[in-house]
This record gives C-alpha cells, sequence and structure tokens, in this order.
C-alpha cells in the first residue's frame, strides 16, 4: 500500500486513541479542583471525596496520555518528515512550551497526590490543584496552537526557491485560527469530562446505590455541564465565524453548499444523488448565513469556486451533523436536569438517568467527530496553500510494520488501563471509603 496513506492510517488511529486520553487530561482537573474546593467551603466531605476518587483515576489517564502523545511527536517526525523540515523551526516554541507545561503539571499533580490531609488549613491542599488545572489546559493550549497553525500558516516567509526564511515564532503561534480553535478544544475537553463525571454517578443510582455522594455529584456535573454544553456551542459559532473568512471551503463542505450566495441555508443530513443534488436534507432557511457571517445576508462562499483537487472530501458533512446533533442533546439533557432541580422536582427519574449515562459516549463520539474534521476538511493540504499531504509524507516502505506494532501498543494500553481502573474503583466503592472515614 502507498506509503502516504498508510502514514495517514497510522496517525489518524494515533489521533484517535490519543485525544479520548488527552481530553480527561485537560478536563477532569478542572472538576477535581472545583469539588476539592466547594468542598472545604461548604465544608462537605463527600466533595472532598469526589476530588480524591477522581484524581485517582486521572492519574491513570495521564500515564497513558503521556505514552501516545509521545507516540504522536514520534509520527510527525518519522511519517511526515518533509513537514517538519519545513515547519520544525515555525512550530517549535509551542512544541516546547507544550512539554514545559506538561512537566509544570506534573510537579504539582506529585505534590497534590502526596499531600492530601498534610496541611492544618485544607485551602492549602486545593490551591496546589490550580497548577495542574493550568498545566493541563496550557498544554492543550500550545498542542491546538501547532493545528491552527496547519490551517492558516502565517509567522515566516518562503524565498523564490522555497525556502522559509523571516520566522516568526509568536506570530505563527499565534495565528488567526487559535483564538477559536483553542476556544473550542478546551470548552470540548470540560463538558466532555462534566458528562462523563456524571454518568458514571447517573450509572451507580441507575443500579440502586442512592447515597447522597452520587446525587451531589450528578448534581455539581450536570449543573457545570449545562453551562459548559452552552459554552461550546458559542465556541462552535465562533468557529464558524472564522470558517467563512479564512478557510471557506471547509464551510462549504460540511455544508454541502456549491454555490456562492447570500441567505444561505444549514443542510442537516441528506444525501447527494449522482448529479451531485442535496437530497432528504433538512434545511433551516439563512442559518448558514448567520452562521457565517452573523447576518441572514451574509453571502457564503460556494465549493464550486475552488479547484476540484483543493476541495474537501463531502463526507465530512456528516461529522459536521453529527457534532450539531450530539451538541444539542447534551444541551437539552443538562436543561432538563437542571429545571427538574431548580422546580424541586425530582431530576433522578430513571428515563433522565439513562439518558445521562448515554451522554458520555456521545460525547467523546463528538470529540472523535471534531478532529476528524478539522484534519480532513483541510485536504489535500497539510500546511494550507503551501503543502499537501502527498508531499509531506515518508516514502520509507516500512509503515505497514510500524502499523501493526503501534495497532499492538494501543490495544494493549486500552487493556491494561481498562482493567487498571476497573479493580481500582470496584475494590473500593464510594460507600465504602465513607463509611472507613465515617462519612455519613
Amino acid at each position: 500500500m502507498d506509503p502516504t496513506i498508510l502514514s495517514r492510517i497510522l496517525t489518524a488511529e494515533t489521533l484517535s486513541f490519543h485525544i479520548i486520553w488527552a481530553t480527561i487530561g485537560v478536563g477532569v482537573p478542572v472538576f477535581i479542583s472545583i469539588a476539592e474546593g466547594w468542598g472545604i467551603y461548604k465544608k462537605d466531605p463527600h466533595y472532598i471525596l469526589m476530588a480524591r476518587r477522581w484524581t485517582r483515576g486521572f492519574v491513570i489517564t495521564v500515564a497513558v496520555g503521556v505514552v501516545t502523545g509521545t507516540c504522536i511527536g514520534m509520527m510527525l517526525s518519522m511519517l511526515w518528515p518533509r513537514f517538519m523540515q519545513m515547519a520544525g523551526n515555525i512550530i517549535s516554541l509551542p512544541l516546547f512550551l507544550e512539554t514545559f507545561a506538561f512537566f509544570f503539571e506534573a510537579i504539582f499533580l506529585g505534590i497534590y497526590l502526596y499531600t492530601w490531609d498534610r496541611f492544618k488549613k485544607p485551602i492549602y491542599h486545593w490551591l496546589m490543584s490550580i497548577p495542574i488545572v493550568l498545566g493541563s489546559s496550557l498544554s492543550a493550549v500550545f498542542i491546538t496552537t501547532v493545528n491552527a497553525f496547519m490551517n492558516t500558516p502565517t509567522g515566516f516567509s518562503l524565498s523564490p526557491d522555497g525556502e522559509v526564511i523571516n520566522i516568526r515564532p509568536l506570530e505563527a503561534m499565534f495565528n488567526p485560527a487559535t483564538p477559536t480553535k483553542v476556544a473550542h478544544v478546551l470548552t470540548s475537553a470540560y463538558v466532555t469530562c462534566a458528562f462523563l463525571l456524571a454518568a458514571i454517578a447517573a450509572w451507580h443510582l441507575l443500579k440502586g446505590r442512592n447515597h447522597v455522594y452520587y446525587k451531589k455529584a450528578l448534581k455539581l456535573t450536570m449543573i457545570l455541564g449545562l453551562v459548559l454544553a452552552l459554552a461550546t456551542a458559542l465556541a462552535g459559532d465562533f468557529s464558524g465565524k472564522f470558517l467563512a473568512e479564512y478557510v471557506p471551503e471547509k464551510l462549504a463542505a460540511a455544508e454541502w453548499h456549491f454555490e456562492t450566495d447570500q441567505y444561505a441555508p444549514l443542510v442537516l443530513f441528506g444525501w447527494l444523488d449522482d448529479n451531485g443534488n442535496v437530497r432528504g436534507a433538512l434545511e433551516i432557511p439563512w442559518a448558514l448565513s448567520i452562521l457565517g457571517g452573523g447576518t441572514p445576508s451574509s453571502e457564503i462562499i460556494g465549493l464550486n469556486d475552488f479547484p476540484e483537487d483543493e476541495r474537501p472530501p463531502l463526507w465530512i458533512h456528516y461529522l459536521f451533523d453529527g457534532m450539531v446533533v450530539i451538541g444539542t442533546y447534551l444541551i437539552v439533557i443538562a436543561a432538563l436536569f437542571a429545571w427538574l432541580w431548580w422546580r424541586q422536582k425530582n431530576p433522578y427519574r430513571p428515563w433522565l438517568l439513562k439518558g445521562i449515562v448515554w451522554a458520555a459516549p456521545l460525547s467523546f463520539l463528538a470529540i472523535q467527530f471534531g478532529w476528524i474534521y478539522a484534519e480532513v476538511g483541510r485536504q489535500p493540504w497539510i500546511l494550507r496553500g503551501i503543502m499537501k499531504v502527498s508531499e509531506a509524507s515518508t516514502t520509507a516502505d516500512n509503515v505497514g510494520v510500524l502499523l501493526l506494532m503501534f495497532t499492538a501498543l494501543y490495544i494493549a494500553l486500552a487493556i491494561f488501563a481498562s482493567l487498571v481502573l476497573l479493580r481500582l474503583f470496584k475494590n473500593r466503592p464510594a460507600e465504602k471509603e465513607m463509611e472507613q472515614r465515617g462519612i455519613a
């Protein structure tokens, strides 16, 4: 098989596996810090216990995330050497800062883990969680700027013979795509972890474990989940406006918008017939113009304005639909819970708990849709407008062997991490730990 295709498969496999652990690594520290801080403020040991238990699981996911993150760094050098040869000096600053942010997080995570109950004032221990949150989030910020650079490459010039000159690292790092991509990555990671932790609590409640600990955990994560789901939707709106201005072909392909026009509808679902006509779709009038330009009369550039060999694949439309549908589901399920809780009605009804449990895998599915849309929607470019994927990949003939090796590694890591997490919490449920600690 062609080395470029194999390189794309291996890179996609690595990213799809890493994004699961990276999302947990970015989002869970926020909830650990909030739970402990709220528990200290309210003098409520249940929230302190949440922070303790979430931290134990978080440490396992960090370990796997480190391995897969290292694999991604290897992929850049091994599979995409021409890209790194050209862009390596330009994007070296955020890559270095991402490593620094991880070490910053790791140092304080060690302190945080081994100083429970060591301070006379618990707030001092809680303060140790803040660098962990900053480190994990900044790590995501810095690596996202690299991906943003690939969409809107700036901060350098090309000589007549194609040599990179006049490198401006900060300009490359803070390129036009950075604000919207960073906002979307962070909010989506936070909201995914909110629903992951909520689903765990809802699962226990469905199993008849009606302890107040699980109800408090569900209330905390669902209220925050609603806020974060709305923030993610807002970040998505900003992303749509960015795409319309800077990467219009990606937005046009996602929405099957072929002709440049005003009052453009948002196309959901449907299919394309043999003549390229949209069939069976749900069209929301003017919505694409509003998404892209802010007003119904905003002009949205059509896909036919671009050369055929520079158009993204049209199947990314379904990824966009998936993100919209799942995002709407998360908002609705969180709003229902919040409304029932606010009206002092029972928010722990079985049908709602089941909906919350389903929200966790759907959230991770939306994360997968998001990164695939981000990468495939840039095709055929690895560095938009400058270098195509086919020009950047390795020509080595052993990529197939690497694919088998890394596939085996990811399967082993998934099995190992899952078994450790199950054993860690199955043998020490929250009720047993509360009893040992004298918590009612």
